[in-house]
């Protein structure tokens, strides 16, 4: 496999071991005492272990924060924000999956900042309220091929006091260098490969059909689902399969590249049972993929074709995307209905119509909605109704 340096959206160093270039990575941004950020299950990897021998090898003294959890709260940024200054760190490496790699950029973030957190929540300008001359450099090293954080200039942290999912933005929460390593992806068990799958495709997917002018965005989304058309299954199938695993990744990184233009409800749906219910937010995405695009099929159908000639489909119509969908999830043994992976008690249908209605990424959805159509996408959602 050969190794490439790209240069869009940031700096990206892509191929087989590139993990081992982490010090190099941090010598060329002058970070000579980076606190390395994963989760807690991913810190006694040998992944992990070996990325932290590279670097005291090369002298560089790092320290280990794993205090992640699968959907990070504010209380997570907070405590690695205290370790990172009690060691007079000077950079962050944000290795691991979605989780990790938001907490890692947030503690990069809140490192230099005297407001709180949820002040530079993404809403209006709030965030040029940041002393941007006092966020560190980021390095990100996903593991994952699904929420394509590691190019995103933003993070999803869950505030225990709302219980709701914020989105934290700043241009420069984009990091510096990103390193994209299939090697790293080739433990994944099936499972996380098919969720993280399908978040990257939902991304794809709902940049493409959000409203606005944003052809470079709608470039990107179109090969990112023609590559995960191509080697999701294989992926899943056959996780030791380096190639399927590089495309994924690179996939993953565009999907986030494109939705710089916008999301759309698939997200917002989402968002909440994340928070309330701690479900997988790739298949949380996965399920009210289908139920989403049908809501919206009257104002997206001539984009939904166009996908349809791209991924060079059998049926290229509405109903044959749909179909596409549907296919792809089952092989993934992914559920249809969202009442399968939560219990009727724990939904509460009028508490996440509102939250999602108000989530930033509703938005970005094709059509504007309501806190009525919200509930008719739970509702469907629950009911395994498409239409």
């Amino acid at each position: 496999m050969q190794k490439y340096n790209w240069n869009y959206p940031t700096t990206m160093w892509v191929g087989e071991n590139r993990f081992k270039d982490l010090a190099i990575a941090c010598k060329s941004l002058s970070i000579s005492k980076p606190l390395f950020v994963t989760d807690s299950g991913l810190s006694k990897s040998d992944i992990v272990l070996n990325a932290l021998k590279i670097l005291k090898d090369n002298n560089l003294s790092v320290g280990l924060f794993s205090n992640v959890v699968g959907n990070p709260t504010g209380a997570n940024v907070n405590e690695g924000v205290d370790y990172y200054k009690k060691n007079n760190c000077n950079g962050v490496i944000a290795f691991g999956g979605g989780s990790a790699l938001d907490v890692g950029k947030a503690i990069a973030f809140m490192s230099g900042q005297s407001l709180p957190l949820w002040d530079f929540e993404d809403v209006g300008d709030n965030w040029i309220k940041a002393n941007s001359e006092k966020i560190s450099s980021i390095i990100a090293v996903p593991t994952t091929a699904g929420t394509g954080s590691e190019t995103g200039r933003a993070s999803v942290i869950l505030n225990e006091k709302t219980g709701v999912k914020n989105i934290i933005f700043h241009p420069k929460l984009l990091p510096s260098i990103v390193i994209l390593d299939p090697t790293l992806t080739l433990g994944l068990p099936a499972k996380i490969t098919a969720t993280t799958g399908m978040d990257a495709l939902a991304h794809n997917l709902e940049a493409y059909c959000a409203p606005g002018f944003h052809p470079m965005a709608d470039g990107i989304a179109l090969e990112g689902m023609r590559l995960i058309n191509k080697w999701l299954l294989e992926a899943f199938k056959n996780g030791k399969n380096l190639e399927a695993r590089m495309n994924m990744l690179t996939a993953a990184s565009m999907g986030s590249t494109a939705f710089q233009k916008g999301l759309g409800a698939i997200h917002s749906l989402s968002h909440p049972v994340n928070a309330l219910n701690n479900i997988h937010h790739g298949l949380s995405n996965a399920i009210f993929m289908p139920y989403v695009l049908t809501f919206n099929k009257d104002v997206i159908e001539k984009k939904i074709i166009r996908i349809c000639d791209y991924l060079e489909l059998k049926d290229r119509s509405f109903d044959g995307f749909i179909n596409w969908v549907l296919d792809l999830r089952k092989k993934l043994d992914i559920p249809h209905r969202l009442s399968e992976v939560i219990k009727k008690d724990d939904f509460h249908l009028d508490r996440l119509s509102k939250m999602a209605l108000a989530d930033p990424s509703t938005g970005g959805n094709p059509k504007i909605l309501t806190e009525a159509d919200m509930k008719i996408m739970y509702e469907h959602s629950m009911s395994g109704k498409l239409f």
